[in-house]
């Protein structure tokens, strides 16, 4: 990956004090901006060394080194399906079945163990910071920031569309404006709470008949098993999801996928959008509504 970050000043931005220009307009963090002290040249206006009581100008370009990283994560030969990556990013599509993330039932089959891997055929080497995160059973993409800077620039900033398939007829369109919080005794499971957490989903059908609905869903919320919690709420629970009514008929796990994602780059400026088809189990069932 590139190791450093080309920005230049824009003319509202002239005679601004590093320290406020390196915030406001490249996103860096106070911590991150102290690390970059410690690195030679860590900084640099116009090729000098640039401090951060020092002042920009207008059209300087600004170059920030990106602190090597390791991710401590073990590489693991898999398949990637990759949608989108540039020198900031790495967006993969994800298949079901597989966590994101290792953890004490799964230590080398997971997507952070694959990506892992794919970096070191390429001789890069950076922490995993996956910036959305699905469950294991839930498909689709997974964008994955390749150093801090570019970590915290995404948060809060990324429109996710999800798709489902749930049971029954849904209405052509909806919103869920529901409180979700934990069930009592369990570390998992979610229910409608009165004075739980806002969460709001928003839903439009797509195909539909009289037993089963395929439904295209996006959050203004970012809560656990929102989705799932959600359409289980209103009587229409995701296929494959006994976790919150679903049957297990037509298949062994959520009917859940996340096929599209955009955003303003932060380093470009540039709009992204990435889609991710559906996986085959998912389509297969939907055969039945052409």
């Amino acid at each position: 990956m590139g190791d450093k970050l080309l920005f230049t000043v824009p003319a509202e931005y002239d005679n601004m004090l590093a320290q406020h220009f390196l915030k406001k307009h490249c996103g860096l963090s106070s911590r991150l901006i102290t690390r970059l002290k410690q690195i030679e040249n860590g900084i640099t206006m116009n090729g000098k060394l640039l401090r951060s009581v020092d002042f920009v100008k207008a059209g300087a370009v600004v170059e920030i080194k990106i602190p090597e990283e390791n991710s401590g994560i073990q590489p693991i030969e898999g398949s990637l399906d990759i949608c989108f990556e540039d020198d900031c990013f790495l967006i993969v599509n994800k298949p079901p079945l597989m966590p994101v993330h290792p953890v004490k039932q799964h230590q080398n089959d997971t997507l952070a163990n694959i990506v892992a891997y794919y970096c070191q055929c390429k001789n890069e080497d950076y922490t995993f910071r996956a910036i959305n995160r699905l469950d294991r059973d839930t498909s689709g993409l997974v964008i994955i920031a390749k150093n801090r800077f570019c970590a915290n620039a995404m948060k809060g900033i990324v429109n996710k569309t999800y798709y489902a398939i749930c049971h029954g007829k849904t209405e052509p369109s909806g919103t869920i404006n529901k409180p979700i919080g934990l069930l009592e005794d369990s570390k998992m499971v979610r229910h409608i709470l009165e004075d739980g957490p806002k969460a709001v989903t928003h839903f439009k059908t797509l195909k539909s008949d009289n037993n089963i609905s395929f439904i295209e869903l996006w959050l203004e919320t970012g809560r656990t098993h929102q989705i799932r919690c959600h359409m289980s709420s209103i009587g229409h629970p995701l296929l494959g999801d006994d976790l919150y009514g679903g049957s297990l008929e037509l298949i062994s796990r959520q009917t859940l996928h996340c096929g599209k994602v955009s955003f303003i780059h932060p380093v470009t400026n540039k709009e992204i959008t990435v889609n991710a088809s559906l996986p085959e189990d998912m389509a297969d069932i939907l055969k039945a509504l052409d």
